[in-house]
């Protein structure tokens, strides 16, 4: 046993000297938190600069009553969004709006005049309310409202278009007053009438389990429910991909140079593929000791320390060194039975999806973090480190004992995949001369 721990260890200390000395690794170490680092750089600068350039807005008024409640009502909500109200710097560009008299004889002329002075950058971009959009019927599919009642707004902008939901709240404010003018509501009531409540959201009320008083809920913050889960999740799976990535190629390049003809006559493949997996596993963990320290360094140097998960960095470790060990394993097998290192490169897909099928479900999981469907998907080992890691890091949290489940399936998984991993590397080395398929690899796992 010593003896096979210490052939493990040579050959997991081969791999990672390599691999921390290659200038690729020493790239990817710092070009990743460069590059998410320019992203929030970037916000924040989007955020101290912003665009406060004035934007203009056509109206088309076919109720020949609405526009002017509309202009009325965008007026006042440029008095209230366009500055800051402590310091009284501009925020938000000024919305200016003038009317163009509906051509009801050729509507799809003026629609194009109006989309041309759109891209002539004239107009910022332009509203048609429809002849009853003051009383729209009821129809069971809103996507089904007759032309004749909607209001649509045309624009040059992409598909994430924030001014689109401040123009509707001066166009749905400007069209309730309109209607309550005709219940013949007084005009000085409108304001009290059509104020709205501001909606706080809060944490979960708690039991403190060492005192037994209940804590109280706090103010979610953006930050707390967002940034600091995705965040982590980010930083999870580019460890993973940076420490698995380089494992199919290079087992494949190795095979194609017959350095494992050479390493077998000293070690077997278990110990092989071990050995590669340990020294994947270091890899990873130094990534990750770099990136945790320096994410500390940045909030301490914020003062936002108080955002720092810290109850879960052992859990990130651990669902880092679980997921790097069973994509590192089934990557060894991959790699070995391929015949060169761009055959290997087409199974990448398959090795990744463990981390990329996850995530595509960050936003379901995001919106019902406790639902069944997150909680299933979570302790579901392939994607349990990604998904969990995820919960945990939500404001509410997960249940004490669905962490501890989800270990027990990964370690299950674990097991697993490397004794199917070990059976096929041990027969696609000595393989040459073709890439073996999917059915190869499955009759190998199984009969070995």
């Amino acid at each position: 046993m010593h003896k096979m721990t210490r052939k493990i260890l040579l050959v997991a200390k081969r791999d990672y000297l390599a691999a921390i000395r290659s200038k690729a690794f020493l790239f990817s170490l710092v070009i990743a938190p460069v590059m998410g680092g320019g992203s929030f750089i970037g916000v924040a600068v989007m955020k101290a600069k912003p665009d406060i350039q004035e934007r203009h807005v056509a109206i088309v008024d076919r109720t020949g009553v609405a526009a002017a409640t509309v202009i009325e009502a965008a007026g006042e909500k440029n008095a209230d969004d366009l500055f800051d109200k402590i310091t009284g710097r501009q925020l938000n560009p000024r919305y200016v709006f003038e009317t163009a008299v509906p051509d009801d004889a050729n509507p799809n002329a003026q629609r194009l005049e109006l989309s041309d002075r759109v891209r002539r950058r004239e107009l910022f971009a332009f509203l048609e309310i429809g002849h009853d959009a003051l009383h729209p019927p009821k129809v069971a599919d809103p996507d089904k409202t007759p032309e004749a009642s909607r209001v649509d707004y045309y624009s040059n902008a992409g598909g994430i278009d924030q001014s689109l939901q401040w123009i509707s709240g001066a166009v749905n404010t400007g069209l309730r007053r309109v209607r309550l003018a005709q219940l013949g509501v007084d005009r000085s009531r409108f304001a009290d009438l059509l104020d709205s409540a501001k909606v706080q959201t809060m944490s979960l009320i708690a039991r403190d389990e060492k005192t037994g008083g209940i804590r109280e809920a706090h103010k979610k913050s953006e930050v707390e429910g967002f940034i600091v889960p995705f965040v982590l999740v980010i930083m999870l799976m580019m460890i993973v991909l940076f420490a698995v990535g380089p494992m199919l190629g290079s087992v494949a390049e190795d095979k194609m140079q017959r350095v494992f003809e050479m390493l077998l006559a000293s070690a077997t493949p278990f110990e092989l593929i071990m050995g590669k997996v340990v020294a994947a596993v270091g890899l990873s963990l130094t990534s990750s000791a770099v990136y945790v320290a320096g994410g500390l360094f940045v909030l301490q140097a914020l003062a936002m320390m108080g955002l720092a998960p810290l109850g879960l960095l052992p859990w990130f470790v651990v669902y880092v060194a679980a997921e790097v060990m069973v994509l590192c394993a089934l990557a060894a097998a991959l790699g070995a039975s391929c015949a060169s290192p761009s055959d290997a490169q087409h199974l990448a897909m398959p090795l990744f999806a463990p981390v990329l099928i996850p995530m595509f479900l960050l936003t379901p999981v995001m919106q019902q973090p406790n639902g069944v469907f997150a909680t299933v998907l979570s302790l579901f080992p392939p994607f349990t480190p990604l998904l969990m890691m995820m919960r945990q890091a939500m404001p509410g949290g997960v249940p004490a004992w669905q962490p501890w489940v989800g270990l027990v399936g990964i370690a299950a998984w674990t097991v697993g995949m490397a004794w199917a991993a070990a059976r096929i590397f041990r027969i696609g080395i000595l393989m040459q001369g073709k890439t073996a398929s999917f059915s190869d690899l499955a009759r190998w796992a199984v009969r070995g």
